[in-house]
């Protein structure tokens, strides 16, 4: 195939694959297989420069970094409508009202209905289907020139599909999910970066940023609503064809709108949305009626600027102002502690709101809150209220100090009264008394009865929640005294299932040293590290004992492992509900450790993808661990060897790609038979 020819095929395949990921969110391959079209699109394209077009999926990220945005001057004017405030359904029939008064002699109008989302308007130009330029809005008449920004959003076609027209002015929202705003906020706070206020911000930000390899890192999306200029293709009769039209270009369109006639049945749709608007992926702050007609849009016209055929029809605010009168600390069931902030009531989002979350300190911090502030509080959907940020010109003079969680619980945790850390670059201060603090009690025990963990079968989700909430278990030390007794009267729980369980506690007294150390839920202290911990000291106490220094001797334990683990040993009740494991029957063979002993796998990285026939694959790498190998999720150069049982997927064609060794399993077999008897 002419090279040519094959960069179209590879454009058009992955433009299928992004718009079935981006736009109907139904992926069709493997992320694997995604990339191998895309680095063969990339290496063509490089070989074959002159080959290169601007609407290639591969120019969707960079640009070099802008000045400044060049202003565009708007074919037709992106003018707003009218907002209707009126929250009711009467704010539907006033509309329709004004309609038929000035249409003349119409006794039911038909309406196409859409949402109103909370993003930044953009107009697409698209010259014989190719996108050519991207403008914000401005002031109706004069926007600024985003292309670049706009060309990095993936659900935005570069190309358009069986478009004849040779200019075609497309509109619409580019907007922010919640569910990526949440993600983007959450990584920021991790890193200790500023974090975004809410997504409509978000979106605008993000667009107006002038380096463009920045915007890629913002994760947009795009609904079309509506024409700007169009040149060589006959309008349809009704705006909702339009939309039609514009999906089948393939160009993203909201399946939530509706065709419509009358008062009632606009009024029925603004009371369905708003009854699903938490359930939306996105911000929305109302719907769109429109009148469907383009000859009646035409008779209507506009008066001062708005069209007099189309209106926005508001829901309540999603944020309000209120007084923050006090600063709250929650410990979380992982023992992250989080400043809440206590509200004067307001209502918005649709409920009132008394409580919102701070995040952590640091955010706090910078956002400047302070008891008797007068604060901007969001809640969008079922995301828990925020608050998003402080109107200082508000500011009373006696307001409190900046924020010190620190300092303001005296270094105790507020529930047991143990030390609370803050780890080496992050964010949020914890709780160590992980086994002994109330709050973090059911999360410890379901961890510490997980299988990998203590294997305890049957210590479920619901069973846990009677045992603490029934006040019958505190600690996991609690478990080895249960009786039948004790789990007679609990819901669900037939004689047969209580045996089962007493059974499957008894059995988990047997353990391993790694086993143990993982159950105990020390942050950041996985599965494979507790194996190398159990391997390295041998013996519970010298791992108690050691410093940080000592415990960084251990493969791949660095300095906020080493800290995490010194914290939660540091911890008195810690060690109190670990004697009394200990002192019930939990038991395990030890050894004096084999710091300075070097294991056949020492230093080795393997991967393990398919299905083995003779072992698990738990089971594979467990013996892979014990002979020093590290046991990872996914291949790399620094991979040493991938053991390809049947149906392996993209791990065997990634290692293929990079040259790594490959083993089947008999492969495998022969060289643990080989290492286990050294």
């Amino acid at each position: 195939m002419a090279v040519a020819a094959r960069i179209a095929q590879l454009r058009a395949e992955i433009e299928r694959h992004n718009h079935a990921y981006y736009v109907l969110d139904a992926p069709a391959v493997p992320d694997a297989e995604y990339d191998k079209l895309f680095r063969e699109l990339q290496a063509l394209e490089t070989q074959h420069p002159e080959l290169l077009t601007p609407d290639s999926p591969t120019q969707r990220v960079g640009g070099k970094v802008l000045d400044g945005f060049a202003p565009v001057k708007h074919a037709v004017p992106m003018l707003s409508i009218r907002t209707e405030t009126d929250t009711d359904a009467s704010g539907a029939f006033n509309f329709d009202v004004r309609v038929k008064n000035a249409l003349g002699a119409v006794d039911e109008i038909e309406y196409a209905c859409e949402l109103k989302f909370d993003g930044l308007a953009i107009n697409l130009r698209y010259e014989r289907g190719v996108l050519k330029q991207a403008a914000t809005r401005g002031d109706g008449e004069t926007g600024e020139d985003v292309t670049q920004n706009v060309r990095t959003i993936h659900c935005i076609p570069l190309h358009l599909k069986d478009c004849i027209a040779d200019v075609l002015e497309v509109r619409g929202e580019v907007y922010m999910s919640r569910r990526d705003f949440n993600r983007y906020n959450e990584k920021q706070r991790e890193l200790g970066l500023q974090t975004l206020v809410n997504p409509r911000n978000g979106a605008a930000g993000s667009i107006r940023q002038l380096d463009p390899a920045l915007a890629a890192k913002r994760p947009l999306s795009f609904y079309a609503y509506g024409l700007g200029e169009v040149q060589g293709w006959a309008l349809p009769a009704t705006h909702s064809a339009i939309l039609d039209a514009l999906q089948s270009f393939g160009l993203p369109v909201c399946a939530d709108r509706a065709v419509v006639r009358g008062a009632e049945a606009l009024a029925e749709f603004h009371r369905r949305i708003a009854a699903k608007r938490d359930a939306l992926p996105f911000d929305i702050d109302g719907v769109v009626y429109k009148v469907n007609s383009l000859a009646q849009q035409l008779e209507l016209g506009f008066v001062t600027r708005e069209p007099r055929w189309a209106v926005a029809h508001k829901f309540p605010a999603e944020e309000q102002l209120t007084i923050l009168r006090d600063i709250d600390i929650q410990v979380g069931r992982t023992g992250k502690l989080t400043p809440v902030a206590k509200l004067e009531p307001v209502f918005v989002g649709g409920t009132t709101v008394s409580n919102a979350t701070l995040h952590n300190e640091d955010e706090t911090r910078r956002k400047d809150v302070r008891i008797g502030d007068t604060v901007i509080v969001r809640r969008a959907g079922d995301v828990i209220p925020e608050v998003v940020g402080v109107v200082l010109e508000k500011r009373p003079t006696n307001v409190g100090e900046p924020f010190d969680l620190f300092k303001r619980l005296d270094g105790h945790c507020p529930v047991c009264g143990s030390a609370i850390v803050r780890e080496e670059g992050e964010a949020d201060w914890r709780c160590s008394g992980g086994l002994f603090c109330p709050a973090q009690r059911k999360q410890a025990l379901l961890h510490f009865a997980g299988r990998r963990a203590m294997d305890i079968e049957g210590l479920g989700d619901k069973l846990v929640e009677q045992l603490v909430d029934g006040d019958i278990v505190h600690t996991p030390a609690d478990l080895y005294t249960l009786s039948m007794s004790a789990l007679a009267d609990l819901e669900r729980m037939g004689e047969k299932s209580a045996l089962n369980l007493l059974d499957a506690i008894e059995k988990s007294r047997r353990t391993t040293l790694a086993r143990f150390v993982y159950a105990l839920g020390i942050r950041n202290v996985g599965e494979a590290t507790a194996k190398d911990l159990a391997r390295h000291f041998g013996r519970l106490e010298r791992l108690m004992q050691a410093d940080e220094a000592a415990l960084q001797q251990v493969p791949d334990v660095g300095p906020i492992v080493a800290q995490s683990l010194r914290a939660f040993f540091s911890e008195p009740h810690n060690l109190e509900v670990v004697d009394a494991l200990r002192r019930h029957g939990v038991e395990w063979d030890e050894h004096d450790g084999v710091s300075d002993q070097v294991l056949p796998l020492t230093g080795k990285t393997f991967v393990l993808t398919g299905t083995l026939a003779s072992m698990s694959r738990d089971e594979a790498k467990s013996r892979l661990e014990a002979l020093g190998a590290k046991v990872a999720g996914s291949v790399s150069k620094k991979t040493d060897c991938v053991v390809a049982g049947a149906e392996a997927g993209s791990k065997l064609d990634k290692a293929h790609e990079l040259n790594v060794p490959v083993w089947d399993e008999a492969a495998l077999l022969e060289r643990l038979k080989e290492w286990e008897t050294i």
